[in-house]
């Protein structure tokens, strides 16, 4: 084990990759000599050379079609796009095209390629801190992951860059530098599709990913203190959802809340609600909760920011009251 940084572990899961195959090829803006805007990718360029590395110029909608003509022409190819907030300008690509290459060639061809991108808070206002998840988890053939510390990051990208279908890899960058992580030594993947309990309760099952793990653990500690055992579920994968995990997590618990960054109204939070109301039904002693952002453009005071977003305190209040309805 060693202790890294989530960009650490990000820079570690491309190099190996690319040492291990050679189709693996990584494209972006400014990847290169200048290592990207977060510096995941720097001296990859130096030691695998520009065959491998590409810099593309401002166009998230190039960038994205050339690593689908990459992909269908035999490569693995992993595009950086700088903030997920200019995926947008890549809709066309990733859900008319990437998305479907599959079901039009009724399984004769595939797209392996993986989109990363920073998203979510952390600074930088309403153009480069949205949480662009729901969009992408609502299109078939797309699978979307989002991990919660150094050690799931490598691994997640290990088998995303793996997998034979598109990925959006929705990396939390306020979590980038810190808190660091162990990350195992040598060749690991985690796989996708793979929910796992972070904390062990009995008492409300908060069902979360990203950065609100660790909210979420913090806020465990909190309630904690209250006599009120919280087990936390990090979903890791939004397509495909482990669905048999959170089930039974709720099963245990009787109580949930489902926890995430993204504005709440509309959020992917309300498909898990929509999924335990429907197959946990009968287990549940009260409603499920959703605890989201508030519908408003991400400020970019950190004050503000502050306010707009939730965080553990958000979630505390939410179980204190979940807890209490009979």
């Amino acid at each position: 084990m060693a202790q890294q940084t989530m960009i650490r572990a990000l820079h570690d899961g491309l190099r190996e990759e690319m040492a291990r195959d050679e189709r693996v090829v990584l494209l972006g803006e400014d990847i290169g000599a200048a290592g990207g805007i977060f510096n995941a990718t720097q001296g990859l360029r130096r030691e695998f050379g520009p065959a491998r590395v590409w810099d593309m110029p401002l166009t998230e909608n190039g960038t994205v079609g050339i690593a689908i003509g990459a992909a269908l022409a035999g490569l693995r190819p992993v595009a950086e796009v700088q903030f997920a907030d200019y995926l947008f300008a890549a809709m066309s690509q990733l859900v008319n095209e990437a998305a479907k290459v599959r079901y039009r060639s009724q399984g004769e061809w595939s797209c392996p390629i993986v989109v990363r991108a920073p998203y979510g808070g952390g600074g930088g206002g309403p153009d480069h801190t949205q949480n662009v998840e729901a969009f992408f988890a609502h299109v078939p053939g797309l699978k979307v992951v989002i991990p919660s510390n150094p050690a799931d990051t490598k691994g997640l990208l290990k088998a995303a860059i793996r997998d034979g279908d598109p990925v959006i890899f929705l990396e939390p960058k306020r979590l980038y530098h810190e808190p660091p992580g162990e990350v195992p030594d040598g060749d690991y993947l985690v796989p996708l599709g793979r929910a796992v309990v972070r904390r062990e309760g009995s008492d409300a099952s908060v069902i979360t990913y990203g950065a609100m793990v660790v909210e979420s653990l913090a806020a465990a500690e909190v309630l904690a203190g209250d006599g009120i055992e919280l087990e936390v579920v990090d979903v890791r994968t939004l397509q495909p959802l482990d669905f048999t995990t959170i089930a039974a997590s709720v099963h245990k618990t009787t109580r949930a809340v489902v926890f995430h960054e993204d504005v709440r109204f509309g959020g992917f939070g309300a498909e898990l609600a929509a999924f335990i109301s429907e197959v946990c039904f009968d287990d549940l002693a009260g409603p499920v909760l959703r605890v989201g952002a508030l519908s408003l453009p991400t400020p970019a005071s950190p004050e503000l920011e502050t306010a707009v977003l939730p965080n553990a305190e958000t979630l505390v209040a939410a179980v204190r009251h979940l807890t209490t309805l009979h």
